[in-house]
């Protein structure tokens, strides 16, 4: 497994975020050289690479959301739906992987990419109306098939992976990706970004990734497991 690229944002402003100020980051692309990464400061909501902006920080950014990683072989599969070029960091994404199952990862799951930095995957990503319109932007309408992107994305189920860093350090791109540690239970990313869209009475399970999981994540499994408890 190893790192494409390092995906930072070329902030701008657009009709289609709801982002206070209208700034979105969504728009990444492929750093020249090393990149520093590092936990953001506690309550900052900032991203874990240097460089890199956080348009919405009501959503997106802060520690649970620090790296945002997806695998290039999903990127060539939506490349042959959307009948569209798919460059790296075109879906918003941080690090571009090659030969990783991002979405078959574990939430607790820990990655060592390069020589120093340890990452630890979180969550899943959640789409949003502004990579719906980041899409728009590039000349993709999804909505063209008849269906809207949000609806096509979530039931595709593959949305990449969140991750915190855990050891701080630089990246590049040819990096290798090493699994550190793997977890024993069943909670991968694609499984709970499916407990958190069309497939909710997975949520309780979803508890049994413990800490690891993100706190937001973990609020709302917590909450729908009290509602319908017997």
């Amino acid at each position: 497994m190893r790192l494409l690229s390092v995906n930072l944002a070329r902030p701008r402003s657009a009709g289609y975020t709801n982002a206070p100020g209208g700034v979105t980051g969504i728009d990444k692309r492929p750093a020249d050289g090393p990149v520093p990464v590092a936990a953001p400061v506690p309550g900052g909501g900032g991203g874990g690479l240097a460089g890199d902006v956080i348009g919405d920080r009501r959503f997106h950014g802060g520690g649970d959301q620090a790296v945002y990683a997806f695998a290039r072989e999903d990127l060539d599969g939506w490349e042959r739906v959307l009948g569209h070029e798919l460059p790296n960091g075109a879906f918003g994404e941080n690090l571009t992987t090659a030969g990783a199952d991002v979405n078959g990862a574990l939430v607790g799951e820990r990655w060592r990419v390069g020589p120093d930095v340890v990452l630890e995957v979180s969550c899943s990503r959640t789409p949003c109306r502004t990579f719906a319109g980041r899409l728009e932007e590039m000349g993709i309408s999804p909505a063209e098939r008849g269906e809207g992107w949000m609806r096509t994305f979530t039931r595709a189920a593959a949305p990449g992976a969140y991750l915190r860093v855990v050891e701080p350090g630089e990246i590049r791109a040819g990096d290798r990706i090493e699994v550190l540690h793997r977890p024993d239970h069943e909670v991968t990313v694609s499984f709970l970004f499916r407990a958190l869209t069309t497939e909710r009475t997975l949520l309780p399970r979803v508890l049994a990734a413990g800490d690891a999981l993100a706190a937001v994540a973990r609020g709302e499994a917590l909450r729908y497991a009290a509602k319908y408890a017997s």
